[in-house]
Parts: structure tokens; C-alpha cells; sequence
């Protein structure tokens, strides 16, 4: 009998006993009507966790009004953000030295369900969650985040969409509308209602700009618009409400004229928000459909059982011009100052058409057992992602239109599907003695992920496979943490867990990225100050590089990942906040700092990065990242401002590219008018000093951070 299949029938064993148990046990009362799947929880709920932490509320959301992710984690420490389009709808988010990548190292979550549209299978997210419509955001490094996999090195983002009413015979909801520079314009409301135990709520958010950028030809329009739709329904019942089930249904489509398609350095420092008529093309069209059911069952004194069934379908095809390196910068650059009668033949532009799915169930029990709170929780996922690409050729005429000259045919391009199906079984106890609270987990993975290929000149895939690959791992990933309470106002606390990711199936010989990550510090309470200081270090053995367009790889190896070996992270995270009073006003202040060092400890040749050698840093992993907040908040006038500094970080390990990203300070700006309890006006301006920087550079080219932005927007609520 092997080893998987032992680990797969506990883990169907441990599930079923859960819920024979959980029937069998007598209810109590609930602290609330509807389980909001969470990782942290509140505010209050981080001094027990041990390791870093931080929650930020819808009250910190509605502070500036931010509709891009790469605003609200600014203030986060320990996480880069690397910018793409400037509205931050595809969002490039490390943490503790990961590198960015397209979120494919951490794991990022929406109401505790993995939403990258195959987690395992590939893990780049083209799909991100509409940051305009959370009501809360979590994150969560160190030990603690080992309990939710599958990549356990960096950490955990969780998005918390909106929550039913809970309290008895309410309702509520909102309405919002905001018009700003760039055509740009925001439409948000929903209405929730809770009845005989019965609660409902619809939401629906829509936004969009004509964007910063500048086309010499056609419609000027590089901007996007995406609408999302979330359907709620909950009900509990059986004795004191100890039941509840929760459905989720949500819906979002997205089109956006977005390229990959850069700028020269020359032609940057001429007009940073150019773009060439090459890419005038070019457009994303997405579609997000997910499912989730919850249910929760509280009994006994303080067990509860938590399930969740999910199923997410998202398509996607950008419509983009490939193969963009420099010397084709060069040379749109050139034809569009001196055009010519023969144009530029041979353009091509690729259908990056793919379909993913991913779903699952999971489930987990909480057995408080006196000084000991256990959790055991099992994971049965499935996920594939399906390549079904083509290309066109287009010539670029002397008038800067552009004439299609070759229609690909589908499935010539790319024809692949790369699948996954993982179980996991999870364990952790939390053991308090006294002002210890000593934390240990063990997580067991069994994964298998595959490649399917078919030839390019086969798309109707009826001549059989030219390539079928698997790679099948079992892994136990343990981590330790403990905190310890000195007294009321400091908390100490440290952890060591190990740091895992799966291979890719695209190269049988692929290795796991695994690591050691060793944490410690302390949080504070003191003379009005809260805040933590925390070091950390990770060792890896083998770091991967996933190759993306997003990072500049080409386009016949975009999908495929490297062994890059040895890489050492260290650094210093620390946020302080306070708010200081006065009678007839509020100054709050919030400083967040973090230091990274980050060193390769062997030399190769990347497809990603360029050639690597011993000591080089991690490209796109600044060392130092502030963001200062201050605010003034007077009875019916609000203002906020935050300025975050990131400091140069390389681009590649390129001559070129070394500290090819420039160090920046963008201050952020927002201030509201309360009219009365229920209706606002504010103003918020992005990037308020209008500071010029690059944002990144891949594929060749330079992409810029998004100028000065004004809105305006009035709020009722109820």
C-alpha cells in the first residue's frame, strides 16, 4: 500500500469522522449568523498569531478611496509591488524577497479559496480580484501562513468580499459614484438584507478609464473597463442558529487596451506616456465566473467545522503584439518619425487564448482541548489550464495604420493543457502555557501535475499528444512559531517553517523550490504607539523562475520554469502607528519600513534574468521600501495623504539593467466632506506631485508608473 494512497484514505477518514462527530455533538451560541472565511480575522485577532501580520479594515479602504492593489499594499511591510498597467488590474505582488513574477509566489485568496486561475497547474495570475469591492484585506508571513499553501515561502493574501447583514431584521448597502482625469469613471453599490434568519445581498462595482497613454493613431483609447457582479444568500438554522450555509456566485468581465509593448530609453525620456502604433491592436478580453458554497457548524464548547466547495472558470485572450525586444522598439520608433511607402511587414500579433478552471473542497475542524486549540483541515483540489493560441501578421502602413496580412489559424500557436490535481491534509496546535503560546503545523502535499501537447499544425488535436509529462510529488512541510507575552504592552514572537512550491510539469527534471524561513520580533503597545519589528531570513535550495511576458521571457518559452539554486533573503520589517488627539481634531500617523538584502550563491544563465553571478540581488526586489501616512480628521473634514519611497532595484542582471529601475517618492492624497451620517463628498489625487518613474521593464521596453490622477465621488450609505 504506498504512501499516497495511506495519506489520501486518512485524509477522507479524518473528514467524515469530523462530521459524524460534529452531528453527534450538542450546539451553543454563535458570536455571529455567517462564517466569514478569514486568516486573520480582526485587528485584535494578530497578537496571537505568531508572525507577521496585518489587517486592514474598510474604514483604512475607504481612507483614499483606492481601486489598484498596488496603492492599498504600499503601507504593507515586507511586500513589493511591481506595477504593469498603472490602474493595477494585473498586479505583480512579492513578499520577504520572493521576487514578483505575476503573484506566483504567494498565495492569494478570496474569502480563503485560492483565486490565481490554476494554483497549482499555473500559477501566474492574469486574473486578479477587483480591489474596488473588498471590504477588508489581510496578510499574513511566517509560520503561520504554512497552513495554507501551496506555496508557503512568501505568505498569504486574502480578499474579503463584501459580508451579509448579520444583525437581526437589518439591512444595509451603499452607493457610490466618482468620475476623474482620463476618462476615468467608478460605479459601486450594493444593497444586503437579513430576515428570519435568511440574509441576501447584492453588489455590483464598475469602473474604467480611456487611459494615461498615447496612441499617434486611432482612438487614443489605452484605458479598459470591468464590471463585477457578486450575488450573496445565507441561512442559518437548527438549534441556537448553530448551522449556516452561505452561497457565493460572482461574475466579472474585463476589457482592457493594454500592451506589453514598452518604450526606448530615448523615447521614455522624450514622452513617458507614448506608446507605438504597433500596439494599437492590442487588448485584453477576460472572463471570471466562481462559485462557492460555505458551510459552518458550531457545537459543543467551542468546536466549530468549517466546508467549502468552490469552482472558478476564467477565460482570457490577449490580443498582443509578440516578440517586442529592444531592437523591434528600435525600429517602430524609427518608421514612426521617418515612415516609409513599404511600411513594416511581418508584424506579429498573438491570440494568447486560454481557458482555466480550478475547484475543490476543503475543510477544516477547530477542537479546543484545554490548553490546546487543534486544527485539522483536508484539501481535495483539481485545476488545468488550456493553451489554445494563434497568431496574425499584420504590416504597419506609412499612414501608421496597420493592415492584417495573415490570419492564424487557432491552435497553432500554442496547443497544450497543463493540469493539476492536489489532496492535502493539514495539522496545527496551538499550546498556550501561561504567556506562552507555542505553535506548531504540519502540512502534506500530494500533487500531480501534467502537460498534454499537441502539435501546432494539429488543432483539432486528433493525431495524438507530441508531449506527455507529469511530475508527481508528496511533501510534509512543517513550521514551529511561538509567542510569548512579556507583558501588556510587548509580544514576542518567532518562527521557523519550511518554505515549499511545486514544480511546473513542462520539464520532467524540474525541481520543487523549497527553503528554511526563520522569523523573529515583537509587537508593541506603548504610549499610544502599535506597531511590530521584525527580522527575517530565507534560505532557499532551489528557487524557481517561472517564465511570464510579464518578466520578458519569449515567446517559445513562456509557461516553462528553472531551477535558479541557492538564493540567501534576509531583512527588517517595522510599522508604528498612533493617533494623536487634540479636542477638536485627530492626527493619525502610520510608518511602515523594510530593509531587504537579497544574493544569488551561484552563477547561471537565466532566460528571465540574463546571466547571473554569485552575490548578484534578486532583480525587482528593492532594499528599501517606506510608506508614511498622515491624516487630519476634524469633525466633518477628513485628509489624508501617504508617500511611499521605494528604492532602485534591477530590472535584470544585464549591464543594462542593474538598478535599471530608478528610486521613487509618489505621494497619495484624499480628503472627504461628511454631509451628515450618511452622505459624503471626497476628492482623492494619485501620485500627487506628478512624479515621472519607470514601473518596469519587460520585454525590452520601459513602462511607466501612471501620472497625477484626480477624482471626485459622492457616497451614500445606510
Amino acid at each position: 500500500m504506498t504512501t499516497k494512497f495511506l495519506v489520501s484514505t486518512l485524509a477522507t477518514a479524518v473528514a467524515l469522522s469530523f462530521s459524524a462527530t460534529a452531528m453527534a455533538q450538542g450546539s451553543s451560541n454563535q458570536d455571529q449568523r455567517f462564517e466569514q472565511i478569514t486568516v486573520i480575522g480582526s485587528q485584535q485577532a494578530i497578537n496571537d498569531i505568531p508572525g507577521s501580520a496585518t489587517f486592514i479594515s474598510d474604514e483604512e479602504l475607504q481612507k483614499f478611496e483606492f481601486t489598484d492593489i498596488s496603492r492599498v499594499l504600499a503601507s504593507v511591510p515586507g511586500v513589493y509591488v511591481q506595477e504593469e498597467d498603472g490602474y493595477g488590474l494585473r498586479p505583480n505582488i512579492g513578499m520577504r524577497g520572493t521576487g514578483t513574477g505575476r503573484n506566483d509566489k504567494i498565495s492569494v485568496m478570496e474569502d480563503g479559496v485560492l483565486v490565481a486561475p490554476a494554483p497549482y497547474s499555473a500559477p501566474s495570475a492574469y486574473y486578479f480580484p477587483t480591489m474596488g469591492r473588498m471590504e477588508s484585506i489581510e496578510v499574513l508571513k511566517g509560520a503561520a501562513s504554512v497552513k495554507y499553501g501551496p506555496r508557503t515561502t512568501g505568505g498569504v493574501l486574502n480578499l474579503l468580499s463584501r459580508s451579509l447583514p448579520t444583525e437581526p431584521n437589518s439591512s444595509k448597502g451603499m452607493v457610490d459614484a466618482a468620475l476623474g482625469g482620463d476618462g476615468y469613471y467608478k460605479g459601486h453599490a450594493y444593497f444586503g438584507k437579513e430576515k428570519n434568519n435568511t440574509a441576501g445581498l447584492i453588489e455590483v462595482f464598475t469602473y474604467g478609464a480611456d487611459g494615461f497613454k498615447e496612441l499617434p493613431v486611432g482612438s487614443d483609447n489605452t484605458g479598459f473597463e470591468k464590471t463585477d457582479l457578486l450575488l450573496k444568500f445565507g441561512h442559518t438554522f437548527g438549534k441556537n442558529d448553530a448551522h449556516s450555509l452561505e452561497l457565493k456566485i460572482k461574475y466579472s468581465d474585463e476589457t482592457s487596451d493594454e500592451t506589453y509593448m514598452g518604450l526606448t530609453e530615448e523615447d521614455y525620456k522624450s514622452n513617458p506616456n507614448r506608446r507605438y502604433a504597433a500596439s494599437q491592436n492590442d487588448e485584453m478580453n477576460t472572463r471570471h465566473n466562481a462559485y462557492q458554497l460555505n458551510y459552518a457548524y458550531q457545537f459543543g464548547e467551542g468546536y466549530e467545522l468549517l466546508a467549502t466547495a468552490y469552482l472558478n472558470d476564467f477565460h482570457r485572450n490577449w490580443y498582443k503584439a509578440s516578440s517586442v525586444g529592444t531592437s523591434t522598439l528600435e525600429q517602430y520608433s524609427e518608421f514612426e518619425a521617418n515612415p516609409t511607402s513599404e511600411g513594416i511587414e511581418g508584424i506579429g500579433v498573438k491570440a494568447n487564448n486560454r481557458d482555466y478552471q480550478a475547484k475543490g473542497i476543503q475543510s477544516e475542524l477547530h477542537i479546543p482541548a484545554g490548553d490546546h486549540y487543534v486544527t485539522v483541515g483536508v484539501r481535495y483540489h483539481e485545476d488545468e489550464m488550456d493553451r489554445f493560441q494563434w497568431q496574425d501578421t499584420y504590416t504597419l502602413n506609412q499612414d501608421l495604420s496597420m493592415t492584417l496580412t495573415s490570419q492564424g489559424i487557432p491552435g497553432s500557436d500554442s496547443n497544450r493543457v497543463d493540469s493539476a490535481d492536489a489532496r492535502t491534509l493539514f495539522v496545527q496546535d496551538e499550546w498556550t502555557i501561561d504567556a506562552l503560546v507555542v505553535s506548531a503545523g504540519l502540512r502534506y502535499e500530494d500533487i500531480t501535475i501534467t502537460r498534454e501537447e499537441w502539435s501546432k499544425s494539429d488543432p483539432t488535436r486528433s493525431n495524438g499528444l507530441t508531449k506527455n509529462i507529469s511530475n508527481d510529488t508528496e511533501i510534509l512541510v512543517p513550521s514551529l512559531g511561538a509567542t510569548y507575552t512579556l507583558n501588556e504592552n510587548v509580544t514576542l514572537l518567532a518562527g521557523i517553517q519550511k518554505g515549499y512550491a511545486p514544480a511546473a510539469p513542462g520539464n520532467a527534471d524540474q525541481d520543487e523550490e523549497e527553503s528554511v524561513n526563520i522569523e523573529f520580533g515583537s509587537r508593541f503597545n506603548a504610549a499610544g504607539f502599535t506597531g511590530e519589528v521584525i527580522a527575517f531570513f530565507s534560505d532557499y535550495d532551489n528557487m524557481h523562475g517561472n517564465c511570464t511576458a510579464a518578466v520578458g521571457c519569449s515567446d517559445d518559452n513562456i509557461g516553462d520554469q528553472y531551477n535558479y539554486g541557492e538564493v540567501e533573503v534576509s531583512g527588517f520589517e517595522f510599522s508604528a502607528a498612533r493617533t494623536f488627539n487634540t479636542k477638536q481634531v485627530a492626527f493619525p500617523v502610520k510608518l511602515t519600513y523594510t530593509y531587504t538584502d537579497s544574493e544569488f550563491q551561484n552563477d547561471f544563465d537565466s532566460e528571465i534574468w540574463g546571466s547571473v553571478e554569485k552575490g548578484d540581488a534578486m532583480p525587482y526586489v528593492p532594499e528599501n521600501q517606506v510608506a508614511l501616512s498622515l491624516g487630519a480628521e476634524f469633525a466633518s473634514f477628513v485628509v489624508n495623504s501617504q508617500m511611499r519611497y521605494v528604492s532602485s532595484a534591477h530590472a535584470d542582471l544585464t549591464d543594462s539593467g542593474l538598478d535599471a529601475i530608478d528610486s521613487r517618492v509618489v505621494w497619495d492624497l484624499a480628503a472627504k466632506y461628511l454631509i451628515d451620517a450618511n452622505q459624503k463628498v471626497y476628492l482623492s489625487v494619485d501620485n500627487l506631485l506628478d512624479k515621472t518613474y519607470i514601473a518596469n521593464r519587460a520585454n525590452g521596453g520601459i513602462q511607466p508608473g501612471k501620472p497625477r490622477t484626480v477624482q471626485v465621488g459622492y457616497t451614500y450609505s445606510f
